[in-house]
């Protein structure tokens, strides 16, 4: 199955409107916010919180292609297919430090619009997006331990789903 605007969609050979919906709905959240935001809503009024944003959207950035890199190189893609065909768990790199950046990535995205355009509108099409990103996020650990069985599970024990921080501190520091 295809990306949607290189949201997260299921790796699934038949499509599943279940599986898919939470997707679909914040990627049209997320282009509302950003036709609202940079269209209709005024200037931002606290600068640092405006630059703030421009910090998240770059994290998110380097959240968000990662897993273009890595999986082919380290997930044993065939060649040819997409990313999402990774057939086994990748555990170095970024995903050393958290299991899902891409998805994580689109979680700052909203984030980071929340900053930069310090709207109440551009907010409420946001937390919207951060729940459904997080739904998805629970859906792909069930899709990966039904794929991949106990290593998946091992890994779920060792790296955080989304926090970098902790990821980061068990990585590096508490070794």
């Amino acid at each position: 199955m295809t990306h949607i605007l290189s949201f997260p969609m299921p790796a699934f050979d038949d499509f599943s409107l279940k599986d898919t919906l939470p997707s679909v709905i914040s990627t049209i959240l997320f282009l509302l916010q950003m036709i609202y935001g940079f269209f209709i809503a005024k200037n931002s009024t606290i600068v640092f919180l405006e630059y703030s944003g421009v910090a998240v959207f770059i994290l998110s950035g380097i959240f968000g292609i990662a897993p273009v890199i890595m999986f082919p190189k380290k997930g044993g893609v065939g060649k040819g297919k997409s990313f999402v065909y990774t057939t086994k768990v990748v555990d170095s790199g970024i995903y050393a430090i958290m299991r899902h950046p891409q998805y994580s990535s689109f979680m700052l995205w909203a984030i980071a619009a929340m900053l930069l355009f310090q709207n109440i509108i551009v907010i409420i099409l946001g937390l919207p997006i951060l729940i459904l990103i997080y739904h998805d996020m629970m859906n792909e650990d069930k899709r990966n331990i039904k794929k991949f069985g106990e290593s998946y599970k091992q890994y779920m024990k060792r790296v955080p789903r989304v926090n970098f921080l902790l990821g980061i501190y068990r990585h590096y520091l508490k070794k």
